[in-house]
């Protein structure tokens, strides 16, 4: 995706008009069309102003992508009350079929009692909570798997 497009959909995103941007900015409506449709670049200044008007870091709004954002503001903006609702395995299943599978197949109580360990371990050791413990050793479990990739 190009820099128009990014501006183009950030601005959208955010519910104003290209007038309104202009306004804010300083600028023409034109300097705006011209931004979106990749004639010419806006200088970091102003950048640095639309993604602050757009709500985005600078890196962001220079790769803005509809789909990642849209995920992290339904992540972002979903109650707990209503994650508790959902069933994560059910749901990632769909796209991961092991996870429907592997607790047929899989000694999962050896596992259990290790990660049960790890758990215990950073919540006696840093303080965390259960919760806290638990995003912990999920991330952790993230870059070693990032690393041997």
């Amino acid at each position: 995706m190009d820099l128009g497009n990014n501006l183009f959909n950030a601005r959208k995103k955010s519910g104003l008009s290209q007038e309104e941007v202009a306004e804010k900015l300083g600028v023409s409506r034109q300097t705006v069309s011209k931004w979106e449709t990749d004639e010419t670049l806006p200088d970091i200044r102003q950048a640095k102003r639309m993604a602050i008007l757009y709500n985005l870091s600078l890196d962001e709004l220079i790769s803005f992508d509809m789909d990642v954002k849209a995920i992290e503001d339904a992540i972002e903006n979903t109650s707990e009350e209503v994650q508790n609702k959902v069933d994560w395995t059910k749901m990632w299943s769909k796209k991961y079929p092991v996870l429907a599978t592997y607790q047929s197949t899989v000694n999962t109580s050896i596992y259990a009692e290790e990660l049960d360990k790890l758990l215990c371990d950073l919540e006696k050791r840093y303080g965390y909570s259960r919760l806290d413990s638990l995003l912990v050793l999920k991330d952790i479990l993230a870059h070693t798997w990032n690393k041997k990739r």
